[in-house]
């Protein structure tokens, strides 16, 4: 299967490079985790510049009601994969984005320490469009290729009880059958 490159400095050849201020140094940390999420915005609506907008400190607090409750949050992921499988990067993988927050992953707590994060463009409540698979796939791989991952998690495994994301219509086995 085809690959995404990812440089030395960490970033995908033939993503869309929008650089998100959220971000910090890793700590001594080997980067062995892949966490999927979803999001949209406003909440279940798709293709504007919400996410975007979220993710570079960019969001009107007037252009929604459900922005106006979250557009202090300083947030981000290192990739976001849009509904057509176009693919964007943020966050370099060797920084720490700020995605999972609370979060712990066999034992080992603040996993944006030792984590990348995939956002889908997507909602806990319909599936998410075969084009935002295919790129998924190819993502994780050239991911692997580089870091010695061990695992690949969605956030509600990670913060069970606070988050719920990739949500019920993501396919597991969709991914996982290509990964292994």
């Amino acid at each position: 299967m085809e690959t995404y490159l990812i440089n030395k400095a960490g970033f995908a050849h033939n993503a869309q490079l929008i650089a998100s201020p959220n971000f910090d140094a890793r700590p001594q940390a080997e980067i062995c985790l892949i966490v999927i999420h979803n999001i949209s915005l406003p909440p279940n609506q798709y293709g504007g510049n919400g996410i975007i907008e979220l993710f570079t400190n960019q969001l009107n607090p007037n252009e929604h009601p459900y922005y106006a409750e979250i557009y202090t949050q300083k947030v981000s992921s290192h990739f976001l994969i849009r509904r057509d499988g176009a693919l964007i990067q943020f966050v370099s993988c060797l920084e720490r984005a700020w995605h999972a927050g609370v979060s712990n992953w066999q034992g080992h707590e603040r996993c944006n320490d030792f984590s990348v994060g995939i956002e889908l463009e997507g909602s806990d409540f319909e599936a998410f469009e075969p084009a935002q698979y295919q790129t998924l796939k190819k993502l994780i791989l050239s991911i692997s290729n580089v870091y010695p991952i061990q695992a690949i998690v969605g956030h509600s495994d990670i913060a069970p009880g606070r988050k719920t994301d990739p949500g019920p219509f993501f396919n597991w086995q969709e991914i996982l059958s290509d990964i292994k």
